[in-house]
């Protein structure tokens, strides 16, 4: 693990700046202080990104499927039904070894033969070019930053990918000056781990009880950062739900005290300054 609970201040040594003047309120349940953001499918639609690699994938390595079926490519690897990439998240396999489960889930299920070492070095070339291709930020992600910043909150990061896979994928989707305050890398796992939250509260220099995490995955993020002590917010996009197994059940959520949007710009109709 490379990191150590005692650490805090923002990923490029900058104190944090001062706290608001002015009280905000988040959703008439007490003061905020600050929002933390995941990144995947939250600011950047990583869905289409993930739709871009699985179409070079299957130009490649399933060139057998009729057109009709490539969707079918994107749902499963989404879906992911085994959680290999949870496995990864909570340190139990590498990120090349969930990926290569993966690879060979996709092969087995659209009936293509099993991957040699090799040929998964390959195959993995492919899929990162393709993804990497289609990386573009949500249509309300800037302007959510920016309304959440002109409020005098104070804006992060937290991912359950590494730092060095999301640095690259802010600035080149617009959010650089979107600090990744705590990724997989810090402790070696993620959330919902409530010391990734307290973690990522400690860089922002925001007390928990004071800071709201969004999030697109109910469990991992609107839920867990709720049992860490913060506020949290379920983005809930329409036509976005992986299924598997994700928890999608938005009355589930409000009974457990999570806000539900559908949208980014949904965001500051629950922030009330006073």
């Amino acid at each position: 693990m490379t990191g150590d609970l005692g650490v805090t201040g923002v990923t490029d040594g900058r104190a944090p700046e001062a706290l608001p003047t002015a009280q905000v309120l988040f959703d008439g349940r007490g003061p905020l202080d600050g929002v933390l953001f995941d990144i995947d499918d939250t600011l950047v639609n990583t869905r289409a990104a993930f739709g871009a690699a699985m179409d070079g994938i299957a130009r490649v390595y399933l060139s057998h499927l009729p057109a009709e079926r490539l969707g079918e490519v994107l749902a499963l690897w989404r879906r992911d039904p085994d959680g290999h990439y949870r496995s990864y998240t909570r340190g139990e396999v590498t990120l090349d070894e969930q990926r290569r489960r993966r690879a060979n889930q996709l092969q087995e299920a659209f009936g293509a033969p099993p991957l040699t070492e090799e040929e998964f070095v390959a195959w993995d070339e492919v899929f990162d070019a393709s993804y990497r291709a289609g990386w573009a930020a949500h249509d309300d992600a800037v302007d959510a930053v920016a309304a959440v910043s002109a409020l005098g909150l104070r804006v992060g990061a937290l991912s359950n990918a590494t730092t060095e896979h999301q640095l690259p994928k802010l600035e080149a989707t617009g959010l650089g000056h979107v600090p990744m305050l705590v990724g997989l890398d810090t402790f070696g796992f993620g959330k919902p781990d409530p010391r990734v939250f307290l973690e990522a509260c400690a860089r922002l220099g925001t007390d928990p009880a004071r800071t709201l995490y969004v999030g697109d995955e109910l469990d991992l993020d609107a839920r867990a950062a709720v049992r860490a002590g913060l506020f949290g917010a379920w983005l809930d996009r329409p036509g976005t739900r992986r299924g598997g197994v994700h928890q999608e059940d938005p009355l589930a959520a409000s009974a457990d005290g999570v806000v539900v949007l559908q949208g980014l710009d949904e965001l500051t109709g629950y922030l009330k300054t006073v």
